[in-house]
């Protein structure tokens, strides 16, 4: 059985203002459209055509699927492994941190493994990049005492070291997307982490894959995001929210990533640990869509028809359906 949803919109300060209601057939209204949500989590659970929860079809579904839209920086962050949001989940609750609490890490006792599919030309921070190259990107910067820190105990002793700090870097020789951090979140702690980071321009259809403990921060573009249906965030920096160091330092995996796009394999893109699949179908008349497992379809170009811009399709596995128009599908299976 073939069910078609609407999902949530959130509005978040860091949306952009066009992008979604045009891809969802809405009028502009001058407010950020930060996000879209499919799916059955608490915060913004989708309703059927019926008007019933889709839960209420589905049971709780194990991954959230977002069209995500951003005209500014979003915090930088990272997430947790399950045996971390069990452990933090619980010692929160110990604490007596109502789930609401603003100084909460951990909402819940699940991870949270993501990736993003850009939809524009997208800009993003996601991982470590090499050592050495890194040192002389400080040094081009005149960051030379962040340079030789770095060189002498590496990513874990230099991050230590940088979230200490309470003088503001100076920008003056740095890139633009780092001073555009600079000029929003001043003086931030993250500034001097950031550059750590692989800097990555995502073509359309170009992905990143953002596992546990994957240090990274999206600064512009649209993208389709799916990820467990968790919301487990640990901040580093660039955000008015809770941000905490010691839990970041905690969580995050400082390994290099060598290669932060992702390949695809016979044209599925491969979430964290197999969590999730994205699949693009592009459609020139019809086109049959089998689901194995749980299945969200998501048209983020031209229309289908019966389909109306603001829906999306859930497929629970071994069902089916024919989609017929000219438009892009993504379809989006649980692991």
């Amino acid at each position: 059985m073939a069910v078609r949803v609407s999902g949530s919109v959130q509005h978040y300060d860091w949306g952009d203002t066009a992008f979604l209601p045009s891809l969802l057939g809405r009028p502009a209204d001058g407010r950020p459209w930060a996000e879209w949500w499919l799916g059955t989590h608490h915060v913004a659970p989708s309703v059927t055509e019926t008007g019933d929860p889709l839960e209420s079809v589905t049971g709780p579904m194990p991954m959230l699927v977002k069209i995500l839209s951003c005209a500014a920086p979003l915090s930088l962050q990272t997430h947790p492994t399950a045996e971390q949001a069990r452990r933090g989940y619980a010692r929160e609750n110990t604490a007596g941190l109502g789930l609401d609490d603003p100084r909460r890490n951990y909402r819940d006792d699940s991870a949270k493994p993501e990736m993003l599919v850009a939809l524009t030309g997208f800009e993003a921070l996601c991982g470590f990049d090499d050592v050495d190259s890194t040192v002389e990107q400080l040094k081009a910067y005149r960051w030379h005492e962040e340079a030789e820190m770095l060189d002498l105990y590496g990513i874990d002793g230099y991050m230590l070291w940088a979230f200490d700090q309470r003088s503001a870097p100076d920008l003056g020789a740095c890139p633009a997307w780092l001073q555009r951090i600079g000029e929003l979140h001043p003086g931030d702690r993250g500034l001097r982490v950031a550059p750590l980071l692989n800097h990555v321009q995502l073509a359309p259809g170009e992905a990143i894959s953002l596992p546990a403990g994957n240090l990274h921060a999206y600064l512009r573009g649209s993208g389709l995001e799916v990820m467990g249906a968790s919301d487990n965030v640990i901040r580093a920096g660039f955000t008015p929210k809770h941000v905490d160091v010691t839990e970041v330092q905690h969580v995050v995996d400082t390994t290099v990533l060598e290669s932060p796009k992702l390949s695809p394999e016979g044209g599925v893109l491969s979430g964290p640990d197999g969590a999730f699949s994205v699949e693009r179908i592009d459609i020139r008349g019809t086109a049959a869509v089998r689901a194995d497992t749980l299945t969200v379809l998501v048209r983020t170009d031209g229309s289908v028809e019966g389909l109306a811009p603001d829906q999306a399709v859930v497929l629970l596995p071994g069902d089916s359906t024919e989609l017929s128009g000219t438009a892009t599908v993504w379809a989006c299976r649980a692991g």
